[in-house]
Formats: structure tokens, sequence, C-alpha cells
């Protein structure tokens, strides 16, 4: 340690000023893999096993997730069905041994040579720099990636398996898209039921500049048993869970009155689409699939708050302004019983516009 009454050595440069006293460290002794090249070969095989183990462990996972139907597991551990139990302990035993590998790799057979350095200045001097480079280039020779390729490649196999249950699990964010925006439950006779409510919607029902948000029959929860009872003498078959947010998704519709001399027919929006000025629209936008609500009951263009994309619903839901490349699809209605029903689904996909679509 410097004499504090010695200050000559204070004013030398860090680069050059010597470290403190050996405080009574014990001498450096070699590792086993040091010294001995079967215990080195040992330890390779060790780190290469924990890797191997990981990618069993990822393939493992992956038939988990395809043979254990999670629908009709039984309990098995602490209230966690066997499906849950075995895709946590897969998963989570390919990250251990990946991590196990490495940990033993570094004890056991990367470079193991104490290193110190003096205290620098805050803004590394060009030297300093050349010289943190040069001790990255010799721990990367030290770890032996490059001599052991047995470590190195079932490293990277193990970190590549991983891959595997991720890649997997994407299955659970929902059905590929497919051409599944070309139909959705909309058939001929489906009724218009108001969203939330559920109930029915008769053409006497709207004013003028109306707009309301609904659903095809059998979308919407019902709490009235009388509902649910007409409903299941028609056949009106009621969703639930996943197919219920799926189809619900799709489905949304917007009900608007205005008055039949302001409407444009057109090959995509024929008169016999629309009732008493009444026209039921597509609520998804065909931008990016942002619902849209906003209504400017003047002019009868509907506005995506998303981004601005404006529809003229008084022109089959052709685009006025924004981002969105298509009109919004229109819904043919008709009168079934006093209540509003469609003639068929939309006969155009819903939502944005995606490369399977046809150009039409």
């Amino acid at each position: 340690m410097t004499d504090h009454n010695d200050t000559s050595s204070n004013h030398l440069p860090a680069s050059v000023q010597e470290p403190i006293a050996n405080p009574g460290l014990p001498a450096h002794l070699p590792r086993p893999t040091d010294v001995d090249p079967k215990a080195e070969r040992r330890a390779e095989r060790q780190v290469a096993a924990f890797f191997v183990a990981s990618m069993i462990c990822a393939v493992l996972f992956c038939v988990a997730y395809f043979t254990l139907d999670i629908k009709d597991e039984t309990d098995t551990f602490i209230g966690l069905g066997a499906s849950n139990v075995a895709l946590g302990a897969t998963l989570g035993l390919a990250l251990m041994f990946i991590g196990i590998g490495v940990i033993h790799w570094a004890r056991k057979l990367m470079g193991d040579v104490e290193i110190f350095e003096m205290r620098h200045p805050a803004s590394s001097s060009e030297e300093d720099r050349d010289t943190t480079l040069a001790a990255l280039s010799a721990g990367l020779e030290e770890s032996g990636i490059a001599r052991r390729p047995l470590i190195r490649n079932t490293m990277l196999g193990a970190m590549g398996m991983l891959g595997l249950p991720l890649i997997v699990g994407l299955r659970d964010l929902g059905t590929l898209p497919g051409k599944t925006l070309e139909r959705t439950v909309w058939a001929e006779g489906t009724r218009i039921v108001r969203d939330v409510t559920g109930t029915p919607v008769k053409p006497s029902q709207l004013e003028v500049g109306d707009l309301m948000n609904a659903q095809p029959e059998g979308l919407v929860t019902l709490h009235s048993e009388e509902l649910i009872a007409e409903g299941e003498e028609r056949g009106v078959e009621y969703l639930e869970g996943v197919d219920l947010q799926v189809e619900k998704s799709k489905a949304s519709v917007i009900l608007l009155r205005m008055e039949p001399k302001d409407l444009t027919f057109s090959d995509r929006s024929p008169e016999n689409w629309q009732i008493d000025g009444i026209v039921a629209y597509s609520k998804i936008c065909t931008h990016v699939g942002c619902p849209i609500s906003l209504n400017e009951q003047q002019s009868h263009h509907l506005l995506c708050p998303c981004h601005q994309s404006t529809f003229d619903l008084a022109d089959g839901g052709r685009v006025v302004f924004g981002p969105a490349a298509r009109p919004l699809p229109q819904l043919p209605l008709t009168v079934k019983d006093g209540y509003l029903v469609a003639q068929s689904d939309f006969r155009e996909p819903v939502g944005p516009s995606y490369w399977e679509r046809d150009s039409k």
C-alpha cells in the first residue's frame, strides 16, 4: 500500500501505479482439468451431456403439447393438470440444463486466472480500450469454444432446440388466419340483435340518424330465459368460450338509419340490401381491424378512431379518407316476422386486407 507521506507516486498516471499489496490470499492452485487431460475430456463430455439433455426436454415439451389434451386432463399435482405439469417441467428443465451446462463449462474448462485493474478515469483512454479488446479476445480464446467443437455444437443445438417450445406455443394464440376472414356466422335468416342485451331489432325502433352496435343472434350472452327458450325453439346455437370470442370479433356490425333518398345504390350496395334507409356494415375497419363506431350524423360518415380512416355509409361504405384500402363490407338485410335479419353472410371478407384475399 502506498505511504500517505510519500506523494510522489500519487501523481503518477493510473496506468503505471502499483496495485495494493497482497492482503494474504492463498496461492492459486490449478484445477484438475488444468493438469489432467482425462479430467478435461470428462468435463467436456459432462457439459455436452447437459446441452443434449436440454434438447431432449425441448422435444418432450412438443410431444406433451400435442399428446395431452387440456380439456380432458385430470388433476395430477396440487390441482394442476397433466398438461400443465408436463409443459412446465419440460420447458423448465430445458432452460435449467442450458444454465447448468454453461456454469459447468465456465468452472471447469474456461480460463482460471485472477484479473485486476487499477481505478481509471470514467472516460477510457485509447490504450485502455485496446487493452479491453485484447482481454475480450483473450477470454474468447481461453473459453476454448473454437477448439472444443463438441461443447460448441451441443450448446448451439440446445439453444436452437429451445426455440421449438416457443414456436409450438404460438398455436395457443389462435387459429392461423388462412381463409377464416372470408366467412362469419351470419347466414340467411339470422336475426340482428342488440349488443350486450341480445334483444332482436324491429325497423320501427330505429329513428333517422340512429346508430346501433349489433351482433348476430347466438353471440350475445342472454340473461332472459324467455329469449333463450324462444331462440332454442328456432334452432339458434349459442356459442361460448373461445369460439364465441373468435366469431364475435368477425361478425360485429353497426346499424344506421338514414333517409332513403340519401342512399347511393350500386353493384356493391344494391337497393334490396337496405330496409327503409336502414343499412348494416361490418364494424371492423378494413385497414388494421380496429372497431369503428364514430358516426358523423349529417354526412353519414363513419370514422375509425385508430388511424382516421373514414367510410361513407350512404355510398356502400366507400373510403373517403385515410389509409384503409377498401370499403366496409355491407350485410344484406331483410325483414322476417317483423325483425331485421340477414339475407346471407357478407359477400366479401371482413376485417383488414390480407394476402389470401381475392383481388375482386
